[in-house]
């Protein structure tokens, strides 16, 4: 205690320095709880002064509101303490605790201040507010749980007042003071292990506070934790974390999982419900639903891979305890891709119509390509159907460019209908398809084709001029001016006339070259032909030239057609007589007549007694027509019911005798012959014979003046007027020139024998030039349709054949087989020499009448021969 007085004037001295040097306030120092009488400070002294002197000034303290601890010492003029100083009386626990007193000094009259200050000591233990705390703790609190405690209060200051605490031993609890400088010191009851009521019912601790004083106090609190028996059991789960895959296209109503929950409680404790949370994502909610109960999760909603394709689910198992306890875990739900999504193929550029010569590479789209599915599922392949003339080429990912593979060909596919199409490698595989249609654009790259290179066209002569003669059309495969097709002829065409070939031109009536455009004409637009004027086909037969068609391309282009033109003959010329050619008894006839006859009538004589057959004329004629037109028949006209004593070759035009002649058939017959074509309608002209009855001799006279000229035949019938002795001598000069010219004839038959039989027979070849159309008569008779003649050289005197000869612009038929009879079949009578085929008919001359052959029917040419000559055949009976 003296050691304690000791520091306590050490500190009054400091103070009393420190007050002399700021300037006039005096401060002292005091513990608290200080004995009455104790030294607080030399005030006297600390204020200048003397001694005695504080008494004779009266120092004194001025009084305070409450009881001064403290006094002035009137003898020494020291500061004393008066009665006990109690720190947290007087200031709590504010510090400093410092009391401000007021010294008076009389004579003179003066006030000191002085400020006393209480120090702290160690006077006051730890307290708690209750002796005994109760606490209740449920036994199902986890390790780590905290109880909040009040601590102890501590009426000192400073290290005097700084408590630590204790906690009398337990393995279950411990203290825990957690300083912050909001909060300040909080101190926890903290659970370090499980507690079991059925074990330790009741925890008994004992809580100790202890303050930094020396000596330190304590101060002590029990704590009494009653262990609740309730709920101490949560409900658990196997597992904290579920994973579930579950295909796209599960149906609503599909069960995703059961979960269980165990509680080890009994009874209500034990009963556990279901909840179930969506953690991600939040929009989830209707998807997904639990059974309360069964803790089965259902699906409720649609599933799709390709908006979301994982859930985070939580399930709360909560029971039914008090206070209900909880258990938790997760539910990783996967959704697994399922092909649903067929690839999607779009049309990003097109670029038509494509020019049908458009290069091979040429693009002509851009496709984009896509699948919503993932995976092989989302693995497109593309294609292009049909295979051709298009293909697709890969850009880059999902990107494909429809390229031109082949030519392209406007006039074969005008248009294309492409399909893209598209497979995704799901199981099964699903496939799009989108439809492009393609245009080919035009390019005139087609020359007009007429149908045919050759048009033979038939015409009937005297047609009248600007009739339609044939129609041409040309096939242009382009489109629009590339396909428009205008006609021309072209001045290249040749007339051919009876006269000759093609450009020959003679004085009997050649027509030499004319233009065809002066025969037809063309309309440009619709190909129409027409002539320009009547056409004739004894003038012209055949009438070639060309028609040209021309595009309205850009360049243009041109096809030529060939035309030949035939002109079919009509029955429009009636026969012609031809004078007489018979023997020279006509002649002789005539002039025994006399020169008074009637003009246009034919004479012939008979000698009396002539044999029935005997050949007395015969009558000529011929048709410019030709063909049936021109194959002409003799018939006899006859007084009604009679039948006189010659007749008339039907085809042959001979007249002979029909029986043997008398004197009763009088000396002169007159005979009406008609001579008709077989046209339709037919045409005719008529010819007058007039037959002379002469004796024998008379006729040998006839006979041998056969060979006499005209002159000599006009002066016989001269001489006829004379009297009857001159006639006498006249006929018997006339009777040896006869016989001297059938002498002559005799030998001349006879060097012609045998020359015949010694000289090989042969073919005559006749001049170059083209072949002349020729027609015959079924009995053999020549008729002629053309205005020149072409002589026949004959080996013997034997009767012949009649021989056609033409270069028909058709092929031959094929050969077969030759007939044993005397009539070859048609086929058998053609050959071809140096590229010309020849057609040779026979028909076979006689004084008598033979039957038609039924095949022998009249043949023209068609067209001029392509070789430099026609071979003549000449063929016996």
């Amino acid at each position: 205690m003296g050691e304690r007085c000791c520091a306590a004037l050490v500190r009054l001295l400091v103070l009393q320095a420190a007050w002399a040097l700021s300037g006039g306030q005096v401060r002292y120092s005091v513990p608290e709880e200080a004995k009455a009488g104790t030294v607080v400070g030399r005030l006297a002294q600390d204020l200048g002064l003397e001694a005695g002197e504080a008494e004779a000034r009266r120092l004194r303290l001025v009084a305070q509101g409450r009881r001064a601890s403290v006094e002035v010492s009137g003898a020494s003029g020291a500061l004393l303490v008066s009665s006990r100083l109690d720190r947290e009386e007087l200031c709590g626990k504010s510090a400093p605790c410092a009391l401000r007193l007021e010294v008076l000094l009389e004579r003179p009259l003066r006030v000191f201040h002085v400020q006393l200050e209480v120090t702290d000591i160690n006077d006051n233990a730890p307290v708690f507010t209750a002796a005994r705390k109760n606490l209740s703790l449920s036994e199902t609190s986890p390790p780590g749980f905290q109880i909040p405690l009040e601590g102890a209060s501590d009426a000192d200051i400073g290290a005097n007042a700084q408590l630590t605490y204790t906690l009398s031993f337990s393995e279950h609890f411990s203290l825990d003071l957690q300083k912050t400088e909001e909060d300040g010191e909080s101190l926890f009851l903290v659970l370090r292990k499980s507690l079991d009521r059925e074990t330790i019912p009741v925890h008994r601790l004992v809580l100790t506070a202890t303050d930094g004083g020396r000596p330190s106090l304590t101060g002590t609190m029990e704590l009494v934790i009653s262990v609740l028996d309730v709920n101490d059991n949560a409900p658990q789960f196997n597992q904290s974390v579920y994973k579930v895959q579950v295909p796209e296209n599960a149906e609503r109503g599909t069960l995703l999982i059961r979960l269980n929950a165990t509680d080890l409680d009994e009874g209500a404790n034990s009963n556990i419900s279901y909840s179930l949370q969506m953690l991600s994502p939040q929009d989830g909610r209707d998807v997904f639903r639990i059974d309360r109960t069964s803790g089965e999760i259902l699906l409720t909603g649609d599933l799709d891979f390709e908006d979301v394709n994982l859930y985070r689910l939580q399930v709360d198992a909560t029971d039914k305890g008090t206070p209900p306890l909880s258990g938790h875990c997760k539910v990783v739900l996967e959704v697994l891709d399922v092909n649903d999504n067929a690839p999607e193929v779009w049309v990003t550029s097109l670029s038509v119509p494509v020019a049908e010569d458009a290069s091979v590479g040429t693009v002509v789209a851009l496709l984009s390509v896509s699948d919503r599915d993932s995976g092989e599922n989302g693995r497109v392949r593309c294609w292009v159907w049909p295979a051709s003339p298009f293909g697709l080429e890969a850009t880059f990912l999902g990107s494909y460019s429809l390229v031109l593979r082949e030519a392209l060909d406007r006039e074969r596919v005008s248009e294309y209908e492409v399909e893209v199409r598209a497979e995704d490698g799901g199981a099964p595989a699903l496939r799009a398809r989108r439809g492009l249609r393609v245009p080919v654009s035009d390019v005139n790259d087609n020359a007009p084709l007429f149908a045919q290179a050759v048009y033979t066209v038939l015409a009937r002569e005297n047609n009248a001029a600007g009739a339609e003669l044939a129609r041409l059309w040309a096939r242009d495969p382009d489109e629009a001016a590339n396909g428009r097709v205008s006609y021309s002829v072209w001045d290249g065409g040749l007339g051919v006339g009876v006269g000759g070939a093609a450009g020959s031109s003679s004085s009997s009536g050649g027509m030499g070259w004319r233009p065809a455009s002066s025969y037809v004409s063309v309309d440009a637009e619709s190909g129409r032909l027409w002539a320009l004027q009547p056409l004739d086909y004894e003038e012209l037969q055949v009438l070639q030239f060309e028609v040209r068609a021309v595009d309205a391309g850009e360049p243009a282009l041109s096809g030529n057609a060939t035309v030949q033109l035939f002109v079919l003959d009509e029955n429009d010329n009636a026969p012609a007589l031809l004078p007489a050619a018979g023997s020279a008894a006509e002649a002789a006839a005539a002039a025994l007549a006399g020169a008074g006859s009637e003009s246009g009538t034919l004479w012939a004589w008979a000698a009396w007694g002539a044999p029935a057959g005997q050949v007395v004329a015969k009558i000529r004629a011929v048709d410019a027509d030709s063909g049936y037109n021109a194959w002409l028949r003799y018939e006899l006209c006859e007084p009604q019911g009679g039948k006189g004593p010659f007749r008339v070759g039907l085809y042959s035009g001979e007249v002979s005798t029909a029986r043997a002649l008398d004197e009763a058939d009088g000396p002169r017959q007159r005979l009406l012959i008609v001579v008709r074509d077989h046209g339709e309608p037919a045409r005719s002209a008529t010819a007058t014979l007039s037959v002379s009855l002469l004796e024998a001799a008379e006729a040998a006279l006839a006979a041998g003046s056969s060979a006499a000229s005209s002159s000599a035949v006009s002066r016989s019938a001269a001489g006829a007027e004379l009297g009857p002795g001159a006639a006498s001598a006249a006929t018997n000069v006339w009777l040896v020139v006869a016989i001297c010219a059938v002498s002559s004839l005799f030998l001349l038959a006879v060097v012609l024998y045998g020359a015949s039989r010694w000289a090989p027979r042969a073919a005559v070849l006749s001049g170059p030039g083209p072949t002349t159309l020729v027609c015959a008569s079924e009995v053999g008779s020549w008729s002629y349709s053309q205005r020149h003649s072409r002589s026949l050289c004959v080996a013997d005197g034997a009767a012949k054949s009649d021989l056609m000869v033409f270069s028909p612009n058709f092929p031959p038929p094929p050969p077969g087989p030759a007939a044993k009879d005397t009539q070859p079949e048609p086929s058998a009578l053609l050959d071809t020499v140096s590229g010309n085929t020849l057609l040779a008919i026979p028909f076979s001359f006689s004084p008598l009448p033979r039957l038609p052959i039924p095949w022998a029917v009249p043949v023209c040419s068609l067209a001029p021969p392509p070789g430099p000559e026609s071979l003549v055949m000449l063929a016996e009976s």
